[in-house]
């Protein structure tokens, strides 16, 4: 075996026989590490393929329905698709201390609870570590058929694997995984691309399930290649701050799902629970009588939530005027400012622009827009908006009031927390479906017209 010196991008993988200071892919700057690399001897250029299978007509495949095993978390199995798929591998990443092992022992223990053989390996924690943080979690790990062992060496790994045959593995985590026939260092690019590589190709072969816990970067991005998540079937992100208590569970890629569901966590003393009503969790601290305080209905999948959008919007004190957005895209903020500017009338250029979704969230639902630019007005002018009011809507850069998508859902979730009015696109009013005489409905065709009906100078 012939062995010859490279270096890799630790950012995006690239190789190159010669150091360099600038990655040509990725455009990272001193990222490259000098790595071993051994090539295959000649002899195993021609392999057996590792399907038994022929190629076949597309017209002739039979499907095969394969249930899924439920994890016992209602809101994991959502934002999977339903529950596990066997064979697949599942990408879990997050920042530090954010419940991306909390959430896999607790996976693992509602696992050995159904009966399935589940093979915890803590490359970080000892054994003992990682029983304690089960009791204090309140959940004994006394199940018959709950293995843990503490172990970074992947060929040994993989013989624990083909001994007790589990069901399901769980890897925390993959940066510390090393593969002895790799002389470059643990979590470099090589090992972490190699060992994900070996794990999948083993899932696969095995139809044995595995979850991967991933470290992430500075920038929030999950560390090391972006092969690592090419390789994978599903990649879970944990969302919000770590000091808080509410966390956002969401599928960035799905083969086996959408990727538009999201589950909502309360992290307790007992570990991550389910929030069965995230509306009224993200609702429940609104402050009343405050003027930029507005509330709209988003959809994450088919699960409508009603979030808070607040604005600010003060004197600027330097030479420009500041935009910050937290949880709202920033340059779609700047476009409804101008829209605001240009089409209402509104003298925004001095003044300070502040916008937050409250609880954490970050929302993407262009059916937010007509509340985002209906909480600036309300700050701008210092007034409250109507009381009790839903706003929905997506605005256009004539400030018309484009028509949304799945309204029943949004209108259904705003009766259930007691609104009494909603604020509509007009288009959306027309052909909808909807019977219901306690929610009042007030149709709108341009943002000028939201602006007049919502707000209410002499509310305060």
């Amino acid at each position: 075996m012939k062995t010859r010196t490279i270096f890799s991008c630790q950012s995006c993988g690239y190789q190159s026989p010669k150091w360099m200071g600038k990655c040509p892919d990725c455009n990272k700057w001193n990222s490259f590490v000098e790595e071993d690399y051994s090539s295959a001897p000649a002899g195993d250029k021609e392999r057996v393929s590792l399907y038994k299978d022929a190629p076949v007509l597309l017209k002739d495949v039979r499907i095969k329905e394969v249930p899924r095993i439920n994890t016992g978390i209602a809101e994991l199995d959502r934002v999977m698709g339903g529950g596990i798929v066997s064979g697949s591998v599942i990408l879990i990443g997050g920042d530090p201390g954010i419940g991306k092992s909390t959430i896999s022992l607790q996976v693992s223990n509602q696992l050995a609870r159904q009966g399935h053989t589940v093979l915890y390996v803590s490359s970080e924690e000892s054994v003992s570590q990682t029983t304690l943080r089960a009791k204090r979690l309140g959940r004994p790990a006394d199940q018959g058929n709950l293995f843990i062992v503490n172990q970074t060496d992947l060929s040994l790994i993989v013989e624990y694997i083909k001994k007790i045959k589990p069901k399901v593995i769980i890897i925390d985590s993959i940066q510390v995984i090393f593969d002895p026939s790799i002389s470059s260092s643990p979590g470099s690019v090589s090992q972490v691309r190699e060992c994900a590589g070996i794990l999948t190709q083993l899932a696969k072969t095995t139809d044995t399930t595995v979850f991967i816990i991933g470290h992430v970067t500075k920038e929030g991005t999950i560390a090391g290649p972006r092969v690592l998540e090419h390789i994978v079937d599903t990649v879970l992100y944990f969302e919000g701050d770590r000091f808080a208590v509410y966390r956002i569970l969401r599928a960035v890629k799905n083969r086996f799902g959408s990727t538009n569901e999201i589950g909502v966590f309360e992290m307790s003393s007992s570990g991550l629970t389910e929030v069965a009503n995230p509306s009224e969790i993200f609702l429940s601290e609104r402050p009343k009588d405050v003027s930029g305080s507005v509330v709209t209905s988003i959809l994450e999948g088919t699960r409508p939530l009603l979030v808070e959008v607040q604005a600010l919007v003060s004197k600027s004190s330097f030479g420009y005027a500041r935009r910050r957005a937290q949880g709202f895209d920033f340059n779609r903020l700047s476009l409804l400012i101008a829209v605001l500017e240009k089409r209402t009338g509104f003298h925004l250029e001095a003044e300070d622009v502040f916008v937050n979704i409250a609880g954490g969230i970050k929302i993407e639902d262009p059916a937010a827009d007509l509340a985002v630019a209906v909480s600036i007005a309300s700050a701008f002018r210092d007034a409250l908006v109507i009381p009790e009011t839903v706003i929905l809507g997506e605005i256009g850069l004539a400030g018309e009031i484009r028509s949304i998508s799945q309204l029943p859902l949004r209108l259904n979730e705003a009766e259930k927390l007691g609104f009494k009015r909603c604020i509509l696109p007009k288009n959306n009013h027309k052909g909808l479906k909807f019977k219901n005489s306690s929610l009042e409905l007030l149709p709108v065709s341009t943002l000028k017209e939201a602006l007049d009906i919502s707000i209410t100078p002499g509310l305060k």
